[in-house]
């Protein structure tokens, strides 16, 4: 089964044949919403909205590991996860689709293993490169068969929120190397990684980081450009799942 998760901007799924919705018991409380499994794309999917049904879940409040914990509980073996990202460097600009290849962990107190209450030596997981990459390239490769201009590759710099980041804070992140900033992949990337499950990011750069136009930064331009590219992230998926 594969696994969909939803960022801002896509908390339904259009187009989902729904055939069961399930809210999931696991060992680290419920998930954040009801998983709907359905058909899309020809193929049996599970998608979850990260924020709720409603958006109502800031990221660092998320349930991450009862969201993993949740489709390892269902047999998911790939997860696609979409989020909203700004922009740092020049490439990444609003309305733009990224495959973060690499990311860098600025979030803190955040649940991030599910053996943080059973720990040994051996729960040490290599994570080297976060984002699988095989299910990274079969994204590219069905952008490239849709004619769609993605990226492909980038490091996402995750931040804890739910607040935008200060001019400087950016400029920092820049100066580490990051392309985007977000707040979602970490712990999402990690947990999949512990359950062997593949997990890639299809990143929407929603707006320039802060400090980087000219224009003010505010959340009604921010909504207008995930709006806008929602479009384009259905056509992406529904060209990869049949690949997967």
């Amino acid at each position: 089964m594969i696994g969909l998760i939803g960022g801002s901007g896509l908390s339904q799924l259009e187009g989902l044949i729904l055939e069961q919705k399930m809210q999931r018991e696991t060992p680290f409380g419920e998930p954040s919403a009801p998983l709907m499994i359905g058909r899309y794309a020809d193929k049996t999917v599970a998608f979850l909205p990260r924020h709720g049904e409603h958006h109502t879940i800031p990221p660092h409040l998320i349930n991450y590991r009862a969201n993993i914990w949740a489709f390892h509980q269902l047999g998911v073996e790939q997860i696609l996860a979409v989020a909203s990202v700004g922009g740092i460097t020049e490439p990444y600009m609003p309305g733009t689709i990224a495959l973060p290849d690499q990311l860098i962990d600025y979030s803190w107190g955040r649940e991030s293993s599910f053996a943080s209450e059973d720990f040994s030596a051996d729960k040490h997981i290599d994570f080297t490169y976060p984002f699988d990459e095989t299910l990274r390239q079969q994204i590219q490769l069905a952008a490239n068969s849709e004619e769609m201009t993605v990226i492909d590759g980038g490091t996402y710099a995750v931040t804890q929120g739910p607040r935008l980041e200060t001019a400087a804070e950016i400029q920092k992140l820049k100066n580490d190397g990051a392309d985007m900033v977000g707040m979602t992949a970490m712990p999402e990337a990690a947990l999949a990684r512990e359950l062997n499950i593949a997990y890639a990011s299809i990143a929407v750069v929603a707006n320039q980081a802060a400090g980087l136009s000219s224009h003010p930064l505010t959340i009604e331009a921010i909504l207008d450009t995930m709006d806008d590219s929602m479009g384009q992230v259905r056509r992406l998926l529904k060209g990869v799942i049949p690949l997967l």
